[in-house]
């Protein structure tokens, strides 16, 4: 899953993002409205946006705003060390889908943006059912008929995305940006290698090829 974080305190930021990676999330992290705003053109590659109010070029809440203004529908976690209920109500009303009072525990935060993401995705538990297959998002494990499936981390990832946007087709140019966020995007020639072991292992059927375009999870 990769990650959004907006946040200007070099020192909080660094932490944040060692923490989230080291709960196996990708993490971009910038530090200003400008640099967020450059992110836009990308934002369908986040399933989250986690998002300090207070930044040195601009008001966090305008930003939401605008950006539920433009459509932008990724969950957004809005973090800040803003406590009144004034505020809380302010941000929800702008569009968070959660909102955060620091200092909070990256374990908490983790739990938050598995709350915010499974809700996104139509799933109502932290483990999510697919026919006969299970995807366990914070354990990340996959089981089939109640039988533990061993996946790479890569085999993994697929399936995630895939469930993410359960019911919809997912090219393979977005699959491979999603796979390797921070350099050259996967070889097509990888992914399908990866498309063909995960078919082995939990059923040719479980996912499906629109020739040319991309791959979707079930029939």
């Amino acid at each position: 899953m990769h990650l959004l974080l907006i946040e200007d305190d070099l020192d909080l930021g660094a932490a944040l993002q060692r923490a989230l990676m080291g709960h196996g999330y990708a993490c971009t992290w910038v530090r200003s409205v400008k640099d967020a705003r450059s992110q836009v053109q990308a934002f369908e590659q986040f399933a989250c946006l986690v998002l300090d109010l207070g930044l040195p070029d601009g008001e966090g809440l305008e930003v939401l705003r605008a950006w539920r203004r433009d459509g932008v529908v990724v969950p957004v976690i809005v973090l800040t060390a803003r406590d009144a209920v004034a505020s809380k109500v302010s941000g929800l009303d702008a569009g968070a889908d959660d909102y955060v009072i620091k200092p909070v525990a990256p374990e908490e935060l983790a739990s938050r943006i598995r709350a915010v993401t499974r809700r996104a995705a139509g799933q109502s538990s932290s483990a999510w059912s697919f026919g006969s297959m299970r995807i366990h998002i914070g354990r990340r494990e996959v089981s089939q008929n109640d039988v533990p499936i061993p996946l790479s981390p890569k085999e993994f990832q697929i399936i995630e995305a895939l469930a993410r946007h359960a019911g919809q087709v997912v090219t393979k140019h977005r699959m491979a940006e999603l796979l390797q966020p921070y350099g050259d995007p996967l070889a097509f020639s990888t992914l399908d290698w990866h498309i063909h072991n995960l078919r082995r292992k939990l059923g040719a059927g479980t996912i499906q090829t629109v020739r040319g375009v991309g791959y979707f999870l079930g029939e």
